[in-house]
């Protein structure tokens, strides 16, 4: 399957407009039920961390930060697979080598 070089540009121009939406798109993770919750942007910036107080007393530390944690996963899994779509939605499913 060849490409000239205008169908390249085009699809250049069209995963870097798919970039900046999914840069701007954010992706919530949860554990423990929703006990926490961590935004993540698509750049895998954490933005915000909500922690239920009810859900947790000083004994639960240990708890609360494996949940901390998987929240986190959670979040960063959504954002990677929502980055993965775009690339593959973008390129067919072609594998571009240096592309994410």
């Amino acid at each position: 399957m060849g490409f000239n070089m205008r169908e390249m540009q085009k699809m250049q121009q069209k995963l870097v407009k798919m970039q900046e939406e999914l840069e701007a798109t954010d992706f919530i993770g949860t554990a423990g039920g929703g006990a926490v919750t961590i935004t993540m942007s698509g750049k895998f910036e954490i933005n915000n961390v909500k922690i239920d107080p009810e859900a947790f007393s000083a004994e639960d530390i240990i708890d609360l930060e494996v949940m901390v944690k998987a929240a986190a996963k959670d979040a960063f899994d959504k954002a990677t697979n929502a980055q993965q779509k775009l690339v593959n939605n973008a390129t067919g499913g072609m594998k571009i080598p240096g592309l994410f």
